[in-house]
């Protein structure tokens, strides 16, 4: 009688089975990662990198450097410091406010749509396309009081020609006059688009109601425009509020530090006089304005839908 062979005995060597293939047409390492490891993921992989780099660390080390309660006691009691917010709020307030009611004004006037009226249109718009730093120094050698093109032309009409760039008042309107006419071309453009976007059903309806002229612009014209006319202004402040450029170069900050705002006296603190510290003082204290400007600002873009 034969007996079973014990297969947990079985010698016999196993056979080697084929290794799988790779299938040609099998999906790329990309595919076969984990849902959130992706090209996506990949690719802002870097982006992540350099906002790190260039944003999160800057930020949070200046707020480290800024974080001493003396530096701000320190300026609070600094008599250029506290000239230096008034020139702001001046700036600001008269920058902003000018320079966005004539671009409404303007702007009716470049709506009529003549052909002479468009060609105006691109040549009033050769100041914001300037590069602002050759821009903003032709504007300081023009108000030179010894050899400036403005003197000068003064001059010549028996004109006195006022102190630019060495009064300080005189120097912070330039200053202003500066901006508006650098950053004016900008907003025309903005408040011209908003007036083409208005129906014109809307306007037929009220000169049906009577509104023509003044009343149409009161009744019609700036409701529809209040909208994009206060965006436009929180958005103009806060870009005005870091203008340094108009200040720089127009005044230099002079005479004696009496035209400075806070954008361009934190960049003296911190690399003319060499107190970095001070420098970041300055700037971190125009955050309690810049930042509820912010928040209003999105929130106020998101409930408009853009």
């Amino acid at each position: 009688m034969t007996k079973p062979v014990d297969e947990r005995h079985d010698l016999t060597p196993p056979v080697d089975e084929p290794r799988p293939t790779r299938r040609k047409d099998a999906p790329p390492w990309p595919a076969r990662l984990p849902p959130l490891v992706n090209w996506p993921v990949v690719f802002a992989i870097p982006f992540l990198i350099a906002a790190t780099l260039v944003v999160v660390y800057p930020v949070v080390y200046g707020f480290w450097m800024g974080a001493d309660p003396d530096l701000y006691e320190d300026l609070f009691t600094d008599d250029t410091y506290l000239r230096t917010v008034w020139n702001t709020i001046v700036f600001v307030g008269l920058g902003v406010n000018l320079k966005l009611v004539l671009a409404l004004l303007l702007s009716g006037f470049f709506a009529l749509g003549n052909w002479w009226i468009r060609g105006l249109l691109a040549i009033s718009l050769l100041p914001w396309a300037i590069p602002s730093v050759p821009a903003l120094l032709s504007i300081h050698w023009m108000l030179n009081p010894q050899w400036g093109m403005l003197g000068t032309l003064l001059g010549s009409m028996a004109i006195p020609n006022p102190a630019w760039l060495i009064d300080s008042t005189w120097g912070m309107v330039a200053a202003i006059g500066a901006h508006i006419w650098k950053w004016l071309p900008f907003w025309t453009l903005i408040m011209l688009a908003a007036r083409m976007a208005i129906p014109q059903d809307v306007y037929e309806a009220a000169a049906v109601d009577g509104a023509t002229g003044l009343r149409r612009f009161f009744w019609v014209t700036f409701p529809m425009l209040s909208n994009v006319f206060l965006t436009s202004a929180l958005l103009s402040t806060i870009w005005t509020l870091s203008d340094y450029n108009s200040i720089h170069f127009v005044t230099g900050g002079g005479p004696a530090d009496s035209t400075h705002v806070l954008a361009t006296l934190g960049i003296r603190y911190a690399f003319d006089v060499g107190d970095v510290e001070q420098g970041v003082a300055v700037a971190l204290s125009a955050l309690p304005v810049i930042v509820p400007l912010i928040v209003v600002l999105v929130r106020r873009l998101g409930r408009e839908g853009f």
